[in-house]
C-alpha cells in the first residue's frame, strides 16, 4: 500500500470556492453555531484500509495557512471582506475535530465543532480519500494518460458538434472533491484552458489562481440544512437561508441551490422578491430537463423574462449531457454547466468513488437533505425527516 511522507493537500485554497464563500457568511452571521458532518459512501468500495494513511494526511493539514500572495489574491474579490480575510489568514485546521475509524473495513469519518471551522474540512478530506484510493488501486495511471484521454474526448466533441452554434456555451470545473489526483485535475484544466474556449472557470480557488481562471461557487446543501435548526420555524428555514445569503452577498454570488428539500418546495419559497434578487438557480438532482422546464415556467409565471436569468446544471454531467441540455435551453435562458467527476476522474479503466460528506446535526439537532434523486436523500433521524416532509407538504416516501 502506497504511503506518503509529504502532504497531498499543499494549500488552504485547494478547495471549492463555495466552501470559502459559505464560511464567510457563517463567520458574520453564525459564529457560535456548532455542527456535525459525516462521510457517506454511496458506492460499494471498502475504504477502511486507508484510514491510517488518511489520518496521516489530515494531521499534516494542521500546518496549512494562507500565504501572503494568496491573501493578496483573495482581497481582489470585492465580495470577500477584510475582517473575514484577516481571520482566514490566522485560520489553522484543528485536527481534533476529525475522527477517523476503520470499522470492519468501512471508513467512518465524523467532523464536529464550530461551523465556521468545520466547513473547510469536507473538500480536502474527500479529495484525499479519492487520491489515496486511486493511487493505490491504479498506480500506473499518469497525468499524461489522463490528458491524452481528454484530447480524444475534445476531438470527438468538436467533430460531433461542428454544426452547433457553441458561442454561448459556458463550462465550469466542479471536480475537486472526487478527482483522481491533484496533478490530474491541474493537468486537465491546463489543457482545457489552452484548447477549450468554453471553459470559463473552476470551483477550485488554488487552481483558478495559478491558471488565471474565474473561481466559481455559491452555496451547498449544508447552508440550507443548517438553517433547519437555526430558524425558529422549520417551515421558514429555506426563506431564512435565502435572506441571509442576500444579506451577505447582495448582487454577488447569487445562484441559489434548489434541491435541499426538493425543487417543488424550493420554488414555493422562491417568491418574486427572491426570483428577482438572485441571478439564477442551480440543478443538482432529479431529471435536468424537467427541472429546467419548471424553472423557466416559474420565472414566466412571475412575469420575469427567463433570458435574463441563469440555470446552472451540475449533476453528474459529461460532455454528451451538456450538449443535449445546451441545445434544449440555450436559446431560452443563460445556461452554465458545472462538470465534476466526469472531468477530473474520467480515465479509461478507472472507477471513480461516489463519496460525500454531509451535515447530520446543527446545534445538537438533526438536519436532512430531501433530494430530487432518492439515492441522494439523507437523514439520520427518521422522526425529523417525517417532520420536514409534513412541514413542506411532501409525501413520506423518503
Amino acid at each position: 500500500m502506497k504511503r506518503y511522507n509529504h502532504p497531498i493537500v499543499k494549500t488552504l485554497l485547494d478547495t471549492d470556492a463555495y466552501k470559502l464563500h459559505m464560511q464567510q457568511a457563517v463567520f458574520y452571521h453564525y459564529k457560535n453555531v456548532n455542527v456535525v458532518a459525516q462521510l457517506i459512501c454511496r458506492g460499494p468500495n471498502i475504504l477502511g484500509c486507508y484510514s491510517k494513511i488518511l489520518l496521516d494526511q489530515i494531521n499534516m493539514m494542521s500546518s496549512l495557512s494562507l500565504s501572503h500572495e494568496e491573501y493578496l489574491y483573495m482581497t481582489s474579490f470585492p465580495f470577500l471582506k477584510k475582517e473575514y480575510l484577516h481571520w482566514l489568514k490566522k485560520f489553522r485546521y484543528n485536527i481534533t475535530q476529525v475522527k477517523v475509524k476503520n470499522y470492519h473495513g468501512q471508513l467512518h469519518i465524523q467532523i464536529s465543532g464550530l461551523w465556521k471551522e468545520v466547513i473547510l474540512w469536507e473538500v480536502p478530506i474527500l479529495s484525499l480519500i479519492s487520491e489515496i484510493f486511486h493511487r493505490n488501486r491504479y498506480p500506473n495511471i499518469t497525468s499524461n494518460f489522463a490528458v491524452q484521454h481528454l484530447d480524444k474526448k475534445l476531438t470527438e466533441f468538436f467533430q460531433k458538434n461542428c454544426h452547433v452554434d457553441l458561442s454561448r456555451l459556458k463550462i465550469v470545473d466542479f471536480g475537486t472533491r472526487r478527482r483522481f489526483s491533484y496533478n490530474v485535475q491541474y493537468s486537465i484544466l491546463k489543457r482545457l484552458k489552452d484548447k477549450f474556449p468554453f471553459l470559463i472557470g473552476s470551483s477550485n480557488y488554488h487552481i483558478s489562481r495559478i491558471l488565471k481562471l474565474l473561481p466559481v461557487g455559491t452555496q451547498a446543501h449544508e447552508w440550507f440544512q443548517a438553517h433547519q435548526q437555526i430558524s425558529s420555524n422549520l417551515r421558514d428555514s429555506q426563506v431564512l437561508a435565502l435572506k441571509k445569503w442576500l444579506c451577505q452577498y447582495n448582487q454577488y454570488l447569487s445562484i441559489a441551490l434548489t434541491d435541499c428539500i426538493t425543487m417543488d418546495s424550493f420554488l414555493r419559497d422562491f417568491n418574486l422578491f427572491f426570483s428577482k434578487s438572485y441571478q439564477g438557480i442551480r440543478h443538482d438532482s432529479g431529471d435536468p430537463v424537467k427541472w429546467g422546464e419548471k424553472a423557466l415556467n416559474h420565472y414566466e409565471r412571475l412575469g420575469i423574462d427567463p433570458t435574463t436569468k441563469t440555470l446552472l446544471f451540475s449533476d453528474n454531467l459529461n460532455f454528451k449531457k451538456i450538449i443535449s441540455l445546451y441545445k434544449k435551453f440555450n436559446n431560452r435562458t443563460n445556461v452554465v454547466f458545472g462538470i465534476g467527476t466526469k472531468l477530473t476522474c474520467d480515465i479509461p479503466g478507472v472507477e471513480p468513488l461516489n463519496i460525500v460528506i454531509k451535515l447530520v446535526q446543527c446545534n445538537g439537532k438533526p438536519v436532512a437533505k430531501l433530494s430530487d434523486s432518492p439515492g441522494k436523500t439523507f437523514c439520520l433521524d427518521k422522526e425529523f425527516m417525517n417532520s420536514l416532509c409534513k412541514e413542506f407538504n411532501l409525501p413520506l416516501k423518503f
